[in-house]
């Protein structure tokens, strides 16, 4: 069993994007509610703990107890955009990004394919057994489809805030 957990709400002004940059949860003590949910979706299971070098996922990895931060689960990189308001990026920026999902990368940051083949490189090495994974919108996207046998679809939407998806 996988247990996929992305974090709580974040102190974000509404419409921003926020990549990774290293925000506050809006509420702290939502860490831990989000935690006791994956802990119930896991049952009597000892699963192991990954979670994203972000302080928004790590909050919820610590509730869970002991875990192991990986960095190829970090959110994508958006480079400039990130910080900016997603109104403020040129519609023809966001009109390419739309068109080529894999290959576009916002200025200095990271392209969709390049978001692919490191949570591949997660999923590979991935050891048997029962695993909870604190993480962001696009990787764990990504991560979903790569369990369950599915292409990746990066304009798909990205699973809700402080959710929990359990696979297997």
């Amino acid at each position: 069993m996988i247990v996929l957990i992305r974090h709580p709400p974040l102190a974000v002004a509404p419409g921003i994007c926020y990549g990774r940059r290293d925000l506050a949860l809006a509420d702290p003590a939502s860490a831990a509610s989000v935690a006791q949910e994956a802990r119930r979706r896991l049952g009597a299971r000892a699963a192991r703990v990954w979670t994203s070098p972000l302080l928004r996922c790590r909050a919820v990895a610590d509730a869970l107890g002991p875990n192991a931060v990986d960095a190829r689960l970090i959110e994508l990189d958006f480079g400039a955009w990130d910080g900016m308001a997603w109104d403020a990026i040129p519609r023809a920026a966001l009109d390419a990004w739309a068109a080529d999902p894999l290959g576009f990368a916002p200025p200095g940051g990271e392209s969709g394919g390049a978001l692919i083949a490191r949570v591949a490189a997660f999923r590979a090495a991935l050891p048997d057994g029962d695993h909870a994974v604190v993480a962001h919108g696009g990787p764990l996207k990504v991560l979903e489809a790569l369990l369950r046998g599915r292409p990746v679809d990066l304009l798909a939407p990205s699973p809700p805030i402080g959710s929990v998806t359990v696979i297997g």
